[in-house]
């Protein structure tokens, strides 16, 4: 399977480069995976698509200001830190740019002393692992001189930090957000529950591997980045549950999929856990639990549409695709959204 045989075109201009001001005001495409049918609607539909005894799943990470900008101490030549893991307490891995000259020993300031960094080594694919000093509490600090690490394709400034973030994010540690849940307000989800509808949260600190090309020809060739997950007793629970009585999984995002696939038996039944998954999920892959899934257009030849291509067929997503391209959706993290049933 080729690296090519997931390319669409898309012109630039269908980026969107803002969010809406209304979170569910977004358009929806649904497409049938059975079938291939494609329906024209707007976001708040998803209910119309959904039945008592379902279960929505939805990830509740939450996104860190994780880009830093700051300077070398020993030249004050302007450096930029993306956060990509915590390794422990006061030590992350972090992606430097520029960072080709960067060795252990160089120290580094940000916020005029407010917070500092060394290099100790150097990891996997050039990234650093640093330690940081600082006089207060990290999260603090963070918040105060980190910026949103919006996607390259995003030129846009964001004026409120919180369209970045779902209003249903709980634990700090992605740098980069599920942005399928982007769409849901508290009221939408309160509308969905008193359908009958069950609401279901896991964990998964998205990396910004999510945004890494894949830059071999043979898709099988590709190394998959490592996020880390948590699922409740109380989120497998209503999963195990649902699976016995016959409702549906819903996942909201890619990120939700990973997690669920990642942890289920070859039955579809999962159990609370936590750890790292590392799952490529491409055409072929058969789907253990996941039953239907909400989520926004992604990049071409990215490992997300090869997911979406597994879920319901590379042909029928790639038409798909193109109808939206032709009436004009807006397209990955601030854009429009996709229910395949």
């Amino acid at each position: 399977m080729n690296l090519s045989d997931f390319y669409y075109d898309l012109p630039e201009e269908l980026i969107a480069q803002t969010p809406l001001e209304d979170r569910t005001s977004s358009r929806l495409l649904v497409l049938d995976r059975e079938t291939g049918k494609t329906e024209h609607k707007h976001f708040r539909s998803v209910i119309d698509y959904m039945e008592k005894g379902d279960l929505l799943v939805m990830n509740n990470t939450r996104v860190i200001p994780a880009r830093l900008i700051g300077e070398k101490e020993e030249t004050g030549s302007k450096i930029e830190f993306l956060l990509l893991k915590r390794i422990d307490r006061d030590c992350w891995e972090v992606i430097l740019k520029p960072g080709r000259k960067a060795r252990p020993g160089a120290k580094f300031s940000f916020g005029n002393g407010l917070l500092k960094a060394e290099i100790l080594e150097i990891a996997e694919e050039g990234n650093r692992i640093v330690r940081f000093s600082y006089d207060g509490i990290f999260e603090e600090i963070l918040d105060k001189l980190g910026q949103m690490p919006l996607p390259p394709y995003i030129k846009e400034k964001l004026n409120d930090k919180e369209r970045y973030q779902t209003v249903y994010s709980k634990f700090e540690g992605s740098a980069a957000a599920p942005t399928a849940g982007l769409h849901f307000t508290n009221e939408f989800l309160e509308e969905i529950r008193k359908k009958g509808i069950n609401t279901a949260f896991v964990t998964l600190h998205v990396g910004l591997g999510t945004f890494r090309p894949v830059k071999v020809d043979n898709i099988k060739d590709h190394h998959m980045h490592s996020e880390h997950y948590f699922i409740s007793e109380e989120t497998a629970n209503l999963i195990n549950e649902t699976k016995k009585n016959g409702g549906r999984i819903i996942a909201v995002g890619t990120t939700s999929v990973r997690v669920l696939e990642t942890v289920a038996d070859d039955s579809g039944f999962v159990k609370a856990t936590e750890g790292d998954t590392s799952i490529f999920i491409y055409p072929g892959y058969k789907f253990k639990t996941v039953d239907k899934l909400i989520t926004n257009f992604h990049l071409p030849e990215s490992t997300l549409i090869m997911l979406i291509s597994a879920f319901a067929g590379k042909e029928k997503v790639f038409a798909a695709y193109n109808e939206a391209v032709k009436e004009r959706y807006r397209f990955f993290s601030f854009g429009d959204a996709m229910f395949i049933v």
